[in-house]
Protein backbone atom coordinates (compact mmCIF):
# COMPACT_ATOMS: atom_id res chain seq x y z
CA UNK A 1 0.00 0.00 0.00
CA UNK A 2 1.36 3.05 -0.79
CA UNK A 3 1.32 5.84 1.95
CA UNK A 4 0.65 9.68 1.52
CA UNK A 5 3.59 11.88 2.27
CA UNK A 6 3.00 15.87 2.84
CA UNK A 7 6.99 16.06 4.24
CA UNK A 8 8.60 16.19 1.28
CA UNK A 9 8.36 17.10 -2.78
CA UNK A 10 5.12 14.76 -4.19
CA UNK A 11 5.04 13.43 -7.54
CA UNK A 12 2.25 13.92 -10.27
CA UNK A 13 2.99 10.56 -11.69
CA UNK A 14 5.17 7.41 -10.66
CA UNK A 15 6.35 4.17 -12.24
CA UNK A 16 7.25 1.27 -9.73
CA UNK A 17 8.23 -2.14 -9.94
CA UNK A 18 10.01 -1.86 -13.29
CA UNK A 19 13.22 -2.60 -14.94
CA UNK A 20 14.40 0.56 -16.14
CA UNK A 21 16.82 1.21 -18.50
CA UNK A 22 17.91 4.46 -18.41
CA UNK A 23 20.49 5.63 -21.06
CA UNK A 24 22.30 7.64 -18.28
CA UNK A 25 25.91 6.17 -17.59
CA UNK A 26 26.17 7.45 -14.15
CA UNK A 27 23.35 5.46 -13.06
CA UNK A 28 22.43 2.98 -15.52
CA UNK A 29 19.44 1.07 -14.66
CA UNK A 30 16.80 1.55 -12.13
CA UNK A 31 12.94 0.34 -10.79
CA UNK A 32 11.27 3.47 -10.46
CA UNK A 33 10.29 6.76 -11.80
CA UNK A 34 8.62 9.83 -10.48
CA UNK A 35 7.65 12.97 -12.28
CA UNK A 36 6.24 16.31 -11.53
CA UNK A 37 5.02 18.36 -14.26
CA UNK A 38 6.72 17.79 -17.52
CA UNK A 39 9.72 16.78 -15.31
CA UNK A 40 11.49 13.54 -14.00
CA UNK A 41 11.97 14.57 -10.28
CA UNK A 42 13.78 11.31 -8.98
CA UNK A 43 15.33 8.09 -10.37
CA UNK A 44 16.05 4.96 -8.17
CA UNK A 45 14.20 2.12 -6.39
CA UNK A 46 10.52 1.65 -5.76
CA UNK A 47 10.81 2.13 -1.96
CA UNK A 48 12.12 5.87 -2.49
CA UNK A 49 9.91 6.39 -5.45
CA UNK A 50 7.09 5.29 -3.24
CA UNK A 51 7.82 7.92 -1.05
CA UNK A 52 6.99 10.73 -3.85
CA UNK A 53 3.11 9.30 -3.61
CA UNK A 54 0.48 11.92 -2.65
CA UNK A 55 -3.00 10.10 -3.18
CA UNK A 56 -4.90 10.91 -5.88
CA UNK A 57 -3.21 13.70 -6.74
CA UNK A 58 -0.63 10.92 -8.06
CA UNK A 59 -0.81 8.53 -11.28
CA UNK A 60 0.62 5.03 -10.36
CA UNK A 61 1.76 2.60 -12.77
CA UNK A 62 2.89 0.06 -11.61
CA UNK A 63 5.67 -1.74 -14.17
CA UNK A 64 5.44 -5.38 -12.58
CA UNK A 65 8.71 -5.88 -13.74
CA UNK A 66 8.48 -4.42 -17.44
CA UNK A 67 10.78 -2.62 -19.17
CA UNK A 68 11.33 0.88 -19.12
CA UNK A 69 13.35 2.82 -21.43
CA UNK A 70 13.42 6.79 -22.62
CA UNK A 71 10.56 8.04 -25.53
CA UNK A 72 11.82 6.48 -28.76
CA UNK A 73 13.15 9.94 -30.83
CA UNK A 74 12.78 9.59 -34.78
CA UNK A 75 15.33 11.60 -36.05
CA UNK A 76 14.39 11.38 -39.52
CA UNK A 77 10.43 10.84 -40.26
CA UNK A 78 8.41 12.60 -42.61
CA UNK A 79 5.48 13.08 -40.51
CA UNK A 80 2.00 14.83 -41.20
CA UNK A 81 -1.22 14.25 -41.18
CA UNK A 82 -2.58 11.11 -42.88
CA UNK A 83 -5.12 10.45 -45.73
CA UNK A 84 -7.48 7.76 -45.19
CA UNK A 85 -7.80 7.50 -48.79
CA UNK A 86 -3.96 6.74 -49.86
CA UNK A 87 -3.37 3.54 -51.12
CA UNK A 88 -1.45 1.42 -49.22
CA UNK A 89 0.78 -1.14 -51.27
CA UNK A 90 3.51 -1.48 -48.61
CA UNK A 91 4.92 -5.23 -48.84
CA UNK A 92 2.81 -6.44 -51.80
CA UNK A 93 4.18 -8.95 -54.01
CA UNK A 94 1.81 -9.48 -56.95
CA UNK A 95 1.89 -6.40 -59.35
CA UNK A 96 -2.02 -6.89 -59.48
CA UNK A 97 -3.46 -6.00 -56.65
CA UNK A 98 -1.90 -2.07 -57.67
CA UNK A 99 -4.30 -3.03 -60.26
CA UNK A 100 -7.23 -4.17 -58.29
CA UNK A 101 -6.77 -1.18 -55.58
CA UNK A 102 -6.40 1.55 -57.76
CA UNK A 103 -9.98 0.10 -59.56
CA UNK A 104 -11.65 0.29 -55.97
CA UNK A 105 -10.56 3.87 -55.17
CA UNK A 106 -11.45 5.02 -58.32
CA UNK A 107 -14.94 3.81 -58.27
CA UNK A 108 -14.83 6.03 -55.05
CA UNK A 109 -14.03 8.98 -56.79
CA UNK A 110 -14.96 11.88 -59.05
CA UNK A 111 -13.63 12.14 -62.80
CA UNK A 112 -10.32 14.35 -62.32
CA UNK A 113 -9.80 13.22 -58.76
CA UNK A 114 -6.20 13.02 -57.95
CA UNK A 115 -5.61 9.19 -56.78
CA UNK A 116 -2.28 8.38 -54.19
CA UNK A 117 -0.86 5.69 -53.29
CA UNK A 118 2.09 4.48 -52.75
CA UNK A 119 5.15 2.03 -50.77
CA UNK A 120 5.20 -0.46 -53.48
CA UNK A 121 8.80 -2.48 -54.44
CA UNK A 122 9.38 -4.01 -57.80
CA UNK A 123 12.15 -5.45 -55.31
CA UNK A 124 9.42 -7.35 -53.72
CA UNK A 125 7.38 -8.79 -56.69
CA UNK A 126 7.83 -12.26 -57.70
CA UNK A 127 9.49 -11.20 -61.03
CA UNK A 128 11.46 -8.13 -59.44
CA UNK A 129 10.09 -5.99 -62.80
CA UNK A 130 9.34 -2.13 -62.54
CA UNK A 131 5.65 -1.61 -62.96
CA UNK A 132 4.45 0.14 -65.56
CA UNK A 133 1.59 2.20 -66.35
CA UNK A 134 -0.56 -0.55 -68.42
CA UNK A 135 -1.09 -1.91 -64.98
CA UNK A 136 -3.47 1.24 -64.03
CA UNK A 137 -4.59 2.65 -67.62
CA UNK A 138 -7.04 0.36 -68.09
CA UNK A 139 -9.14 1.27 -64.59
CA UNK A 140 -8.16 4.81 -64.48
CA UNK A 141 -8.88 6.51 -67.94
CA UNK A 142 -10.49 9.93 -66.27
CA UNK A 143 -8.11 10.09 -63.00
CA UNK A 144 -4.76 11.03 -62.02
CA UNK A 145 -3.25 8.29 -60.54
CA UNK A 146 0.65 8.95 -58.81
CA UNK A 147 1.81 5.84 -56.59
CA UNK A 148 5.22 6.70 -54.93
CA UNK A 149 7.77 3.89 -54.83
CA UNK A 150 8.25 2.55 -51.42
CA UNK A 151 11.66 5.31 -50.92
CA UNK A 152 9.86 8.14 -52.56
CA UNK A 153 12.32 8.30 -55.44
CA UNK A 154 10.21 6.89 -58.23
CA UNK A 155 6.54 7.18 -58.74
CA UNK A 156 4.19 5.24 -61.05
CA UNK A 157 2.32 7.08 -62.88
CA UNK A 158 -0.90 6.56 -65.84
CA UNK A 159 -1.31 8.20 -68.90
CA UNK A 160 -3.46 10.73 -67.79
CA UNK A 161 -0.61 12.10 -65.47
CA UNK A 162 1.64 11.56 -68.81
CA UNK A 163 -0.71 13.04 -70.96
CA UNK A 164 -1.40 16.71 -68.61
CA UNK A 165 2.07 16.35 -67.86
CA UNK A 166 3.65 16.57 -71.78
CA UNK A 167 5.80 13.90 -70.82
CA UNK A 168 6.45 12.10 -74.19
CA UNK A 169 8.91 9.63 -76.06
CA UNK A 170 10.55 13.31 -76.91
CA UNK A 171 10.84 14.88 -73.36
CA UNK A 172 14.36 15.21 -72.30
CA UNK A 173 15.41 13.73 -68.55
CA UNK A 174 16.04 16.70 -66.35
CA UNK A 175 18.89 17.11 -64.62
CA UNK A 176 18.77 15.01 -61.38
CA UNK A 177 15.96 12.68 -62.95
CA UNK A 178 14.90 10.12 -65.17
CA UNK A 179 11.38 9.39 -67.23
CA UNK A 180 12.09 5.67 -67.56
CA UNK A 181 11.33 4.51 -70.98
CA UNK A 182 10.59 1.36 -72.87
CA UNK A 183 13.99 -0.08 -74.59
CA UNK A 184 11.68 -1.03 -78.04
CA UNK A 185 9.52 1.95 -78.53
CA UNK A 186 11.38 4.97 -76.15
CA UNK A 187 7.90 5.54 -74.95
CA UNK A 188 7.82 6.40 -71.04
CA UNK A 189 6.63 3.68 -68.83
CA UNK A 190 4.87 5.78 -66.32
CA UNK A 191 8.39 5.36 -64.01
CA UNK A 192 9.51 8.72 -63.19
CA UNK A 193 12.59 8.99 -61.11
CA UNK A 194 13.63 11.47 -58.55
CA UNK A 195 13.79 15.21 -60.28
CA UNK A 196 11.71 13.77 -62.97
CA UNK A 197 8.91 13.89 -60.40
CA UNK A 198 8.56 17.56 -60.39
CA UNK A 199 7.54 17.43 -64.41
CA UNK A 200 3.89 15.73 -62.96
CA UNK A 201 0.96 17.82 -63.67
CA UNK A 202 -2.26 16.61 -63.16
CA UNK A 203 -5.06 19.27 -64.85
CA UNK A 204 -7.67 21.06 -63.42
CA UNK A 205 -8.06 18.83 -60.07
CA UNK A 206 -11.70 18.10 -58.71
CA UNK A 207 -12.62 17.63 -55.44
CA UNK A 208 -15.27 16.45 -53.33
CA UNK A 209 -15.01 18.76 -50.07
CA UNK A 210 -15.59 21.74 -49.43
CA UNK A 211 -13.08 23.97 -47.94
CA UNK A 212 -14.41 23.18 -44.56
CA UNK A 213 -14.65 19.53 -45.34
CA UNK A 214 -10.82 19.36 -46.31
CA UNK A 215 -10.18 21.60 -43.44
CA UNK A 216 -11.70 18.97 -41.08
CA UNK A 217 -10.24 16.00 -42.94
CA UNK A 218 -6.62 17.19 -42.62
CA UNK A 219 -7.20 18.06 -38.73
CA UNK A 220 -8.35 14.36 -38.11
CA UNK A 221 -5.32 13.56 -40.31
CA UNK A 222 -3.20 14.91 -37.99
CA UNK A 223 -4.78 13.20 -35.10
CA UNK A 224 -4.30 9.88 -36.65
CA UNK A 225 -0.67 10.52 -37.14
CA UNK A 226 0.02 11.24 -33.70
CA UNK A 227 -1.76 8.10 -32.19
CA UNK A 228 0.16 6.18 -34.80
CA UNK A 229 3.17 7.61 -33.04
CA UNK A 230 1.67 7.85 -29.68
CA UNK A 231 0.96 3.60 -30.10
CA UNK A 232 4.62 2.94 -31.14
CA UNK A 233 6.18 5.09 -28.65
CA UNK A 234 7.54 7.82 -30.75
CA UNK A 235 7.26 10.59 -28.11
CA UNK A 236 9.65 13.28 -30.35
CA UNK A 237 10.00 13.73 -34.10
CA UNK A 238 12.94 15.61 -36.74
CA UNK A 239 11.04 16.50 -39.46
CA UNK A 240 13.41 16.90 -42.77
CA UNK A 241 12.09 19.86 -44.98
CA UNK A 242 8.46 20.79 -45.01
CA UNK A 243 5.43 20.55 -42.22
CA UNK A 244 3.71 23.25 -41.01
CA UNK A 245 4.51 24.81 -37.86
CA UNK A 246 1.24 26.62 -37.49
CA UNK A 247 -0.89 23.39 -37.73
CA UNK A 248 1.46 22.41 -34.62
CA UNK A 249 1.22 25.06 -32.71
CA UNK A 250 -2.92 25.16 -33.03
CA UNK A 251 -2.79 21.56 -31.66
CA UNK A 252 -0.40 22.61 -29.03
CA UNK A 253 -2.79 25.04 -27.79
CA UNK A 254 -5.11 22.66 -27.79
CA UNK A 255 -4.02 20.17 -25.64
CA UNK A 256 -3.93 17.69 -28.88
CA UNK A 257 -0.12 17.58 -29.54
CA UNK A 258 0.93 14.31 -28.00
CA UNK A 259 4.65 14.23 -29.94
CA UNK A 260 7.68 17.22 -29.43
CA UNK A 261 8.34 18.20 -32.93
CA UNK A 262 11.28 19.68 -35.01
CA UNK A 263 10.50 20.76 -38.02
CA UNK A 264 13.11 21.83 -41.06
CA UNK A 265 13.24 23.81 -44.23
CA UNK A 266 15.01 23.25 -47.97
CA UNK A 267 18.44 24.03 -47.77
CA UNK A 268 19.20 27.40 -50.20
CA UNK A 269 21.80 29.40 -51.30
CA UNK A 270 18.99 32.03 -51.69
CA UNK A 271 20.10 34.76 -48.90
CA UNK A 272 16.63 36.40 -48.88
CA UNK A 273 15.11 33.57 -48.42
CA UNK A 274 17.70 32.21 -45.48
CA UNK A 275 16.77 35.31 -43.67
CA UNK A 276 13.29 34.60 -43.48
CA UNK A 277 14.43 31.57 -41.83
CA UNK A 278 16.00 32.71 -39.14
CA UNK A 279 13.28 34.65 -38.61
CA UNK A 280 11.11 31.47 -38.12
CA UNK A 281 13.44 30.02 -36.30
CA UNK A 282 13.73 32.74 -34.04
CA UNK A 283 9.99 31.80 -33.37
CA UNK A 284 10.49 28.61 -33.10
CA UNK A 285 13.80 28.05 -31.06
CA UNK A 286 16.15 25.39 -30.06
CA UNK A 287 15.25 26.50 -26.16
CA UNK A 288 11.23 25.44 -26.62
CA UNK A 289 11.03 21.60 -25.77
CA UNK A 290 8.15 21.03 -27.61
CA UNK A 291 7.70 23.13 -31.62
CA UNK A 292 11.35 24.04 -32.82
CA UNK A 293 12.58 25.01 -36.07
CA UNK A 294 15.78 22.00 -37.02
CA UNK A 295 17.53 21.62 -39.62
CA UNK A 296 18.16 22.31 -43.14
CA UNK A 297 17.47 19.76 -46.07
CA UNK A 298 19.08 18.95 -49.14
CA UNK A 299 19.55 16.01 -51.40
CA UNK A 300 22.61 15.25 -52.93
CA UNK A 301 21.52 11.83 -54.62
CA UNK A 302 18.52 9.55 -55.03
CA UNK A 303 18.11 6.12 -53.81
CA UNK A 304 19.27 2.45 -53.79
CA UNK A 305 16.55 1.10 -54.65
CA UNK A 306 15.41 3.05 -57.94
CA UNK A 307 18.81 2.63 -58.64
CA UNK A 308 19.92 6.67 -58.71
CA UNK A 309 22.20 6.79 -55.36
CA UNK A 310 25.16 8.58 -56.59
CA UNK A 311 28.18 6.08 -56.60
CA UNK A 312 32.19 6.32 -57.92
CA UNK A 313 31.70 3.55 -60.10
CA UNK A 314 28.41 2.14 -62.75
CA UNK A 315 26.43 -0.07 -60.98
CA UNK A 316 26.37 -3.76 -61.25
CA UNK A 317 23.41 -4.88 -62.43
CA UNK A 318 23.40 -1.88 -64.65
CA UNK A 319 26.33 -0.57 -65.49
CA UNK A 320 24.92 2.23 -68.09
CA UNK A 321 24.91 4.08 -64.55
CA UNK A 322 26.54 5.04 -61.63
CA UNK A 323 23.73 7.30 -60.08
CA UNK A 324 22.44 10.76 -60.26
CA UNK A 325 23.38 13.90 -58.40
CA UNK A 326 20.70 16.24 -57.60
CA UNK A 327 22.82 19.84 -57.81
CA UNK A 328 26.13 20.42 -58.91
CA UNK A 329 29.06 19.76 -56.56
CA UNK A 330 29.69 23.84 -56.76
CA UNK A 331 26.17 25.00 -56.39
CA UNK A 332 26.01 22.51 -53.37
CA UNK A 333 29.01 23.65 -51.78
CA UNK A 334 28.02 27.25 -51.99
CA UNK A 335 24.67 26.51 -50.46
CA UNK A 336 26.46 24.68 -47.54
CA UNK A 337 28.96 27.24 -47.01
CA UNK A 338 26.03 30.26 -46.73
CA UNK A 339 23.59 28.27 -44.39
CA UNK A 340 26.66 27.27 -42.12
CA UNK A 341 27.76 30.94 -41.84
CA UNK A 342 24.59 31.64 -41.20
CA UNK A 343 24.86 29.40 -38.10
CA UNK A 344 22.26 27.09 -39.25
CA UNK A 345 22.24 22.79 -38.87
CA UNK A 346 22.18 20.91 -42.57
CA UNK A 347 21.52 17.71 -42.93
CA UNK A 348 22.03 16.12 -46.60
CA UNK A 349 20.40 13.09 -47.87
CA UNK A 350 23.67 10.65 -49.17
CA UNK A 351 23.02 7.37 -50.27
CA UNK A 352 25.99 6.59 -52.80
CA UNK A 353 29.65 6.10 -51.64
CA UNK A 354 30.07 9.24 -53.90
CA UNK A 355 27.33 11.30 -52.65
CA UNK A 356 28.43 10.96 -49.08
CA UNK A 357 31.98 11.77 -50.21
CA UNK A 358 30.40 15.16 -51.47
CA UNK A 359 28.96 15.82 -48.39
CA UNK A 360 31.56 15.51 -46.56
CA UNK A 361 34.01 17.65 -48.74
CA UNK A 362 31.40 20.44 -48.11
CA UNK A 363 31.06 19.99 -44.50
CA UNK A 364 34.93 19.83 -44.41
CA UNK A 365 35.21 23.20 -46.67
CA UNK A 366 32.48 24.98 -44.21
CA UNK A 367 34.44 24.43 -41.60
CA UNK A 368 37.73 25.64 -43.19
CA UNK A 369 36.13 28.74 -44.64
CA UNK A 370 33.92 29.32 -41.73
CA UNK A 371 35.54 28.02 -38.55
CA UNK A 372 35.13 25.15 -36.35
CA UNK A 373 31.86 25.19 -34.40
CA UNK A 374 29.38 23.08 -32.66
CA UNK A 375 27.35 22.69 -36.54
CA UNK A 376 26.57 19.15 -35.77
CA UNK A 377 25.96 18.94 -39.33
CA UNK A 378 24.02 15.45 -40.63
CA UNK A 379 24.18 13.12 -43.38
CA UNK A 380 20.97 11.71 -43.60
CA UNK A 381 21.43 7.52 -44.06
CA UNK A 382 24.82 7.87 -44.18
CA UNK A 383 24.18 4.55 -46.69
CA UNK A 384 26.85 3.11 -48.69
CA UNK A 385 30.69 4.98 -47.35
CA UNK A 386 33.70 4.38 -48.18
CA UNK A 387 36.41 3.04 -45.92
CA UNK A 388 38.49 6.29 -45.73
CA UNK A 389 34.96 8.35 -44.99
CA UNK A 390 34.35 6.63 -42.02
CA UNK A 391 36.86 8.19 -39.53
CA UNK A 392 35.73 11.69 -41.34
CA UNK A 393 32.54 11.70 -39.56
CA UNK A 394 34.38 12.54 -35.89
CA UNK A 395 36.95 14.50 -37.44
CA UNK A 396 34.41 16.60 -38.61
CA UNK A 397 31.73 16.56 -35.70
CA UNK A 398 29.58 15.02 -38.41
CA UNK A 399 26.25 12.74 -37.27
CA UNK A 400 25.23 10.21 -38.99
CA UNK A 401 21.26 9.75 -39.23
CA UNK A 402 20.48 6.52 -40.31
CA UNK A 403 17.28 4.04 -40.42
CA UNK A 404 18.16 1.02 -39.36
CA UNK A 405 15.10 -0.84 -40.38
CA UNK A 406 16.26 0.23 -44.23
CA UNK A 407 19.00 -2.55 -43.68
CA UNK A 408 16.64 -4.90 -43.11
CA UNK A 409 14.27 -4.13 -46.78
CA UNK A 410 17.65 -3.11 -49.11
CA UNK A 411 20.11 -6.56 -48.23
CA UNK A 412 17.67 -8.20 -50.41
CA UNK A 413 18.56 -6.24 -53.50
CA UNK A 414 22.25 -4.36 -52.11
CA UNK A 415 24.83 -7.17 -53.16
CA UNK A 416 22.71 -7.65 -57.14
CA UNK A 417 22.92 -3.35 -57.10
CA UNK A 418 26.59 -3.13 -56.39
CA UNK A 419 28.04 -6.59 -55.55
CA UNK A 420 29.58 -7.71 -52.37
CA UNK A 421 32.88 -5.33 -52.04
CA UNK A 422 30.63 -1.84 -51.71
CA UNK A 423 28.02 -3.52 -49.88
CA UNK A 424 30.90 -3.80 -47.26
CA UNK A 425 30.38 -0.22 -46.72
CA UNK A 426 26.73 -0.34 -46.27
CA UNK A 427 25.07 0.68 -42.46
CA UNK A 428 28.35 0.35 -40.97
CA UNK A 429 27.28 1.50 -37.53
CA UNK A 430 30.08 -0.37 -35.63
CA UNK A 431 32.37 0.99 -37.89
CA UNK A 432 31.28 4.29 -37.54
CA UNK A 433 30.61 4.21 -33.76
CA UNK A 434 34.25 2.91 -33.53
CA UNK A 435 35.83 5.49 -35.19
CA UNK A 436 34.07 8.29 -33.18
CA UNK A 437 30.78 8.80 -34.33
CA UNK A 438 27.27 9.55 -33.13
CA UNK A 439 24.52 7.82 -34.45
CA UNK A 440 20.70 8.97 -34.60
CA UNK A 441 18.16 6.29 -35.27
CA UNK A 442 14.68 7.03 -37.04
CA UNK A 443 12.70 5.21 -39.31
CA UNK A 444 12.00 7.31 -42.47
CA UNK A 445 8.38 6.40 -42.58
CA UNK A 446 6.77 6.47 -44.12
CA UNK A 447 9.59 4.91 -46.37
CA UNK A 448 9.30 2.23 -43.52
CA UNK A 449 6.88 1.66 -40.73
CA UNK A 450 6.57 4.08 -37.46
CA UNK A 451 7.84 1.25 -35.25
CA UNK A 452 10.50 1.66 -33.84
CA UNK A 453 11.23 -2.16 -32.98
CA UNK A 454 11.39 -2.80 -36.44
CA UNK A 455 14.59 -0.62 -36.18
CA UNK A 456 15.92 -2.10 -33.19
CA UNK A 457 15.75 -5.32 -34.79
CA UNK A 458 17.93 -4.22 -37.81
CA UNK A 459 20.49 -3.04 -35.73
CA UNK A 460 20.63 -5.78 -33.71
CA UNK A 461 20.33 -9.38 -36.06
CA UNK A 462 20.98 -7.40 -39.64
CA UNK A 463 18.40 -9.90 -40.84
CA UNK A 464 15.26 -9.30 -43.09
CA UNK A 465 12.05 -9.16 -41.47
CA UNK A 466 11.00 -13.00 -41.78
CA UNK A 467 13.83 -13.95 -39.28
CA UNK A 468 16.14 -15.37 -41.73
CA UNK A 469 18.97 -18.10 -40.49
CA UNK A 470 22.64 -17.10 -39.75
CA UNK A 471 24.45 -14.10 -38.54
CA UNK A 472 22.91 -10.97 -40.64
CA UNK A 473 23.78 -9.41 -43.42
CA UNK A 474 27.81 -8.47 -42.43
CA UNK A 475 27.12 -9.58 -39.03
CA UNK A 476 30.39 -7.03 -37.49
CA UNK A 477 28.14 -4.47 -38.17
CA UNK A 478 25.75 -4.97 -35.64
CA UNK A 479 25.06 -3.59 -32.40
CA UNK A 480 24.01 -4.62 -29.15
CA UNK A 481 20.39 -3.60 -28.01
CA UNK A 482 21.56 -1.10 -24.97
CA UNK A 483 23.69 0.46 -28.01
CA UNK A 484 20.35 0.29 -30.57
CA UNK A 485 17.92 1.71 -27.61
CA UNK A 486 20.69 4.52 -27.06
CA UNK A 487 20.74 5.72 -30.46
CA UNK A 488 16.92 5.86 -30.42
CA UNK A 489 16.70 7.80 -28.15
CA UNK A 490 19.80 9.97 -26.68
CA UNK A 491 21.86 9.47 -30.42
CA UNK A 492 18.90 11.06 -31.92
CA UNK A 493 18.22 13.99 -28.93
CA UNK A 494 22.33 14.87 -29.71
CA UNK A 495 21.46 15.41 -33.26
CA UNK A 496 18.74 18.10 -32.28
CA UNK A 497 21.22 20.02 -29.59
CA UNK A 498 18.56 18.41 -27.03
CA UNK A 499 20.94 15.96 -25.03
CA UNK A 500 21.06 18.44 -21.56
CA UNK A 501 17.20 17.48 -21.29
CA UNK A 502 16.07 14.55 -23.46
CA UNK A 503 16.69 11.17 -24.05
CA UNK A 504 17.28 9.74 -20.94
CA UNK A 505 15.26 9.04 -17.81
CA UNK A 506 17.57 10.93 -15.42
CA UNK A 507 16.23 13.51 -12.71
CA UNK A 508 15.74 16.84 -14.53
CA UNK A 509 15.03 15.83 -17.66
CA UNK A 510 11.73 15.14 -19.95
CA UNK A 511 9.65 13.20 -18.48
CA UNK A 512 8.76 11.10 -22.03
CA UNK A 513 8.95 7.37 -21.39
CA UNK A 514 7.85 3.94 -22.59
CA UNK A 515 6.53 1.10 -21.10
CA UNK A 516 7.00 -2.44 -23.16
CA UNK A 517 5.77 -5.63 -22.54
CA UNK A 518 8.78 -7.43 -23.23
CA UNK A 519 12.11 -6.92 -22.61
CA UNK A 520 13.80 -5.94 -25.47
CA UNK A 521 17.38 -6.65 -23.35
CA UNK A 522 17.00 -10.13 -22.80
CA UNK A 523 14.64 -11.65 -24.89
CA UNK A 524 15.50 -13.87 -28.22
CA UNK A 525 15.75 -12.09 -31.41
CA UNK A 526 12.93 -13.48 -33.08
CA UNK A 527 10.44 -11.81 -30.17
CA UNK A 528 12.36 -8.62 -30.80
CA UNK A 529 9.48 -7.93 -33.76
CA UNK A 530 6.43 -8.81 -31.49
CA UNK A 531 7.55 -6.24 -29.04
CA UNK A 532 4.43 -4.21 -27.98
CA UNK A 533 4.09 -0.87 -26.28
CA UNK A 534 2.01 -0.45 -23.16
CA UNK A 535 2.43 2.49 -21.70
CA UNK A 536 3.50 6.19 -23.57
CA UNK A 537 4.24 9.26 -21.55
CA UNK A 538 5.12 12.23 -22.76
CA UNK A 539 6.14 15.44 -21.01
CA UNK A 540 4.31 13.05 -17.64
CA UNK A 541 1.22 12.77 -19.37
CA UNK A 542 0.31 9.41 -20.48
CA UNK A 543 -0.87 9.91 -24.26
CA UNK A 544 -1.32 5.88 -25.23
CA UNK A 545 -2.49 2.86 -22.71
CA UNK A 546 -2.87 -0.07 -24.56
CA UNK A 547 -4.86 -1.79 -22.00
CA UNK A 548 -7.16 1.31 -22.53
CA UNK A 549 -7.26 1.10 -25.93
CA UNK A 550 -8.19 -2.28 -26.21
CA UNK A 551 -10.85 -1.91 -23.93
CA UNK A 552 -12.00 0.89 -26.18
CA UNK A 553 -11.88 4.08 -24.23
CA UNK A 554 -10.37 6.80 -25.67
CA UNK A 555 -6.67 7.86 -24.93
CA UNK A 556 -6.84 11.53 -25.83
Amino acid sequence: MLNSCSQRETADLIIINGKVFTVDASNPSAEAVAVKGEKIIDVGNSSRIRKLYSGEKTVVIDAGGRLVIPGFNDAHIHFGPLDPDYIELRYISDPSVITSKVAAQVAKSKPGQVIRGGHWDHEMFTDRQWPAKELIDKVSPDNPVILSRADGHSVLVNSYVLKKSGITKNTPDPPGGEIQRDPVTGEPTGILKDNAENLIKTGDVKTVLTPEEMREKTRQGYLLALREAAEYGVTSVQVPGYADFNAYTKLKEEGLLTCRIDIGQPLTGDTVKLKSYLEQAGKYPRESDWIRFGYLKAFIDGSMGSGTALMFEPYSDEPGTSGLAMWPTDVFEDMVLKADKLGFQIGVHAIGDKANFIVLNAFEKALQSNGRRESRHRIEHAQTLQQSDIPRFARLGVIASMQPSHCSTDKNFYEKRVGPERSKGAYVWRSLLDNGAILAFGTDYQVEPINPVEGLYAAVTRKNKQGEEGDGWFPEQKLTMEEAIKYYTWGAAYAQFMEDRKGMIRKGYLADIVITDRDLLTIPENEIMKTRVDYTIVGGKVVYDRNQVANGENRN
